[in-house]
């Protein structure tokens, strides 16, 4: 990414941020108040599972969501205790801090689930750190909160001042994909290039770039939307062996939410001939055998 560019992104992170106050302050609610402002709530059982919904052809990967699956793990925290720890170090700037408490207000886990105080904790993560080094401690979550931030954009928060841009979700995902090498933001990025979410004509080479390296990162929905394109021949010429192998890759390491990727493999394995199956089996060995070396 071009210095210039860099300077844009953070530029508007920082706007977003301030906009997000406000907006919380407007209502009466400030993310800065006292602990005794922040009404709980019980922590969730179980996160609803991800609704599968096709993206383009015949593909059927879920449609993108606000928070990325590793930004939504229940932190099962006291709240009696931890929560107000956890606010006196985020309004310290503390990122790690920060982070949790948009990853509790995102889902509601301990707190009253607040999507616009989730991405304003996000927002001052992304605007404090953005120019970190890649290779800094905090790295991995300035670049989640890029990616949550993303999320955000492509749907928009009802009844606040964050509306769905998908414009600007890419410039998130773009940032996170390409100076931070996120791999849920290289697969969010591609997703939005090969399903046409930007408002432009569909870019499947960009987005098969951004998918292939994700796919080399192990990520393993990246690995099952490249399986499903393989497989199926959808833009990209039919590899079925090569397309099962990384289908079976991804049911592997598939979670409850991840309906999609078993669906998809099993219809492939229907589908698959003998011949394609053995193959499959030899390329994942291989597959398995390099990534060990």
């Amino acid at each position: 990414m071009r210095i210039s560019d860099r300077f844009v992104v953070i530029a508007f992170v920082a706007g977003a941020a301030f906009a997000a106050n406000a907006a919380n302050a407007f209502e009466g609610n400030p993310v800065s108040g006292p602990d005794a402002a922040i009404p709980l709530v019980s922590p969730p059982a179980a996160l609803a599972p991800a609704m599968a919904a096709p993206i383009a052809g015949s593909m059927a990967a879920p449609a993108l969501k606000k928070v990325a699956p590793s930004a939504v793990a229940p932190t099962s925290l006291n709240p009696s205790t931890s929560l107000s720890a956890l606010q006196y170090a985020a309004e310290g700037g503390h990122p790690v801090a920060q982070w949790k408490l948009g990853q509790m207000y995102a889902v509601g886990d301990g707190v009253a689930q607040d999507d616009l105080r989730a991405f304003e904790y996000f927002s001052r993560i992304a605007s404090a750190h953005a120019e970190d080094s890649p290779s800094a401690p905090q790295a991995s979550i300035v670049a989640r909160a890029f990616v949550a931030l993303g999320r955000y954009y492509l749907d928009g928060i009802p009844n606040s001042k964050v509306k769905a841009d998908p414009d600007r979700a890419r410039e998130m995902f773009h940032y996170a994909a390409s100076y931070f090498g996120n791999a849920d933001a290289q697969y969010n990025l591609a997703r939005l290039y090969l399903d046409g979410s930007t408002g432009s004509p569909r870019e499947a080479k960009s987005g098969l770039r951004w998918l292939s390296l994700a796919v080399q990162k192990n990520h393993y929905q990246a690995q099952a939307l490249l399986g499903q394109m393989m497989f199926n021949g959808d833009q990209l010429p039919r590899q079925a062996a090569k397309g099962l192998m990384f289908l079976t890759l991804a049911r592997d390491s598939a979670g409850q939410g991840d309906a999609w990727i078993r669906e998809s493999y099993a219809n492939a394995m229907k589908k698959a001939s003998e011949n394609d199956r053995a193959m499959a089996l030899q390329l994942l060995e291989r597959w398995v055998r390099g990534q060990r070396d």
